[in-house]
């Protein structure tokens, strides 16, 4: 699967990377071809294991080429997948899942029930690498009858089989992946989705080709190509120039410009993915009087229409406009006289600041240093001086599944599932590796919530908690963003509300 960067060109694509476009001769791509400039790398081709699994902005490649227990419409609404039927028996002690028939892995071996099984069974075990093992490790017991599937719960879930259309909830092809292992597979993937690798460089490229038998139709496009494009002018330059067909992530400003060529067009579609600053339960962070004065002197709105151009939704609590809990009543308002007061409180002032460091990542957002640099100067005029660390996505994820991230810390939050656990949940409660407060009060109020039968009651509970969260400052949302994506006329694109960019709904134009 491996090949040189040497053959890619020759093979006439021009390559681009984080420090931009290596200029060579580039064929015109052919008409079942399309070339993405993507945002980002792909560290590891397991989705279920690992930083990576839980990484949203590659959830895009994942779906390309494995497929999920059950699917996702562009709206956000479930659909079936390799999951035909699916459901919780009356006690709430066990679920059922049909699943579906004629479904063949890449190397043409039939994907079975006993594919679905082991897939539940690895996710759940803890020494197999799931971020969220504890989501899969309450299933036990799995039987199998014919199409059906049957397991026992510890506890009843209502978030169980939304997960399974969202992060780690991808089946792999047992008889293969034991037989070649986890290198093996790394090597050379297969699943069951609408592509299959056909090529892999890692920080350059993935070549994916259409497969022809697909379950749910072969894809419009033959070819795919991800060029791996971190910095965002290169993105810029790659569709300008015409090396690429699509790109997205770029600055709104660029957006606005490109969107008006001729040959080239523009979406920009609300994603549940939000902008946020984790504070970690360090000092200064455990004086609530920094806390406040960070969160009130942000100017939300400013940055919004300044930096992203109007492209945004300014938020206050984990929750997006679109998600189950999201309550409209909790605010945290900008009020840098009063964050100014509270830190004098605490014997701090412009001439005596209270000093930490902040981490954000550059180029992986539009804008996302330029916003953190704009709230450094919003925090400076009260009181506040942060020294700015830049840093990948990945090792974002590093650091804070080590529990090692800077007392603030800049991240993109995706919920493609708008539900409160898999936002304020994972992002606040101490046992998820994603949370970086970890204390025991929030810890209290969290906890009794996973497993509510009473969906009214649970949804009033998440709001509590979002309510408690915004009232003790112990995370900074700014926003709910909009994603731009560009890309030539010639092609259809249909963006999808989680952010995931899936070539398997292009179409020629």
């Amino acid at each position: 699967m491996q090949v040189s960067r040497r053959g890619l060109i020759a093979g006439g694509l021009t390559l681009a990377t984080a420090g931009g476009i290596v200029p060579v001769r580039r064929a015109r791509a052919a008409m079942g071809t399309a070339t993405i400039a993507y945002n980002v790398g792909l560290p590891s081709w397991d989705p279920t294991t690992g930083p990576s699994a839980v990484n949203p902005t590659i959830q895009a490649i994942y779906q390309s080429v494995f497929d999920q227990f059950i699917g996702q419409n562009p709206d956000l609404s479930f659909t079936p997948g390799l999951l035909e039927k699916w459901g919780w028996n009356a006690a709430g002690t066990g679920i059922w899942m049909d699943v579906r028939k004629g479904v063949v892995w890449h190397d043409g071996s039939p994907l079975t029930p006993d594919d679905i099984v082991w897939s539940l069974t690895r996710a759940g075990d803890p020494k197999a690498g799931n971020p969220i093992q504890f989501v899969w490790g309450n299933l036990s017991n799995f039987k199998v009858d014919g199409q059906r599937v049957t397991a026992d719960a510890k506890q009843f879930d209502p978030v169980l089989f939304k997960w399974m259309a969202f992060l780690t909830g991808f089946v792999l092809p047992r008889a293969y992946y034991e037989k070649v292992g986890a290198a093996g597979f790394e090597a050379k993937p297969i699943g069951s989705g609408p592509y299959m690798v056909d090529a892999f460089e890692r920080n350059a490229f993935l070549r994916l080709k259409a497969n022809p038998q697909y379950w749910g139709g072969k894809p419009a496009i033959e070819t795919v190509v991800f060029k791996f494009v971190t910095d965002a002018s290169a993105r810029v330059a790659e569709i300008e120039s015409g090396s690429s067909d699509v790109t997205l992530e770029i600055p709104y400003e660029e957006y606005d410009r490109l969107r008006k060529k001729k040959g080239l067009k523009g979406i920009t579609t609300p994603v549940s993915d939000i902008g946020m600053i984790f504070i970690t339960n360090v000092a200064p962070m455990l004086d609530a009087n920094v806390r406040h004065a960070m969160v009130m002197a942000v100017d939300k709105k400013l940055l919004v229409d300044k930096l992203l151009r109007g492209y945004g939704v300014p938020i206050d609590t984990l929750e997006a406009p679109q998600y189950e809990a999201f309550d409209p009543n909790i605010k945290t308002p900008h009020d840098p006289k009063k964050a100014a007061e509270l830190l004098k409180a605490s014997g701090f002032s412009k001439d005596k600041p209270v000093r930490f460091t902040i981490q954000t990542t550059r180029g992986f957002k539009p804008k996302d240093y330029e916003m953190i640099q704009a709230i450094v100067g919003m925090w400076r005029r009260v009181g506040i001086e942060a020294d700015i660390e830049v840093y990948e996505i990945a090792k974002h994820f590093e650091l804070r599944a080590a529990h090692k991230l800077a007392p603030a810390a800049f991240y993109n939050w995706g919920d493609a599932i708008g539900d409160p656990t898999t936002s304020t949940g994972f992002a606040m409660f101490s046992p998820s590796p994603h949370s970086a407060w970890k204390t025991p009060d929030v810890d209290a109020m969290i906890g009794p919530l996973w497993g509510e039968r009473d969906e009214a009651k649970r949804i009033a509970g998440w709001k509590a908690v979002d309510r408690y969260i915004a009232d003790n400052a112990l995370v900074l949302p700014l926003l709910q963003y909009v994603q731009p994506i560009i890309h030539k006329d010639s092609l259809n694109v249909v963006p999808h509300v989680s952010g995931a960019l899936q070539p398997q709904r292009f179409s020629p134009a």
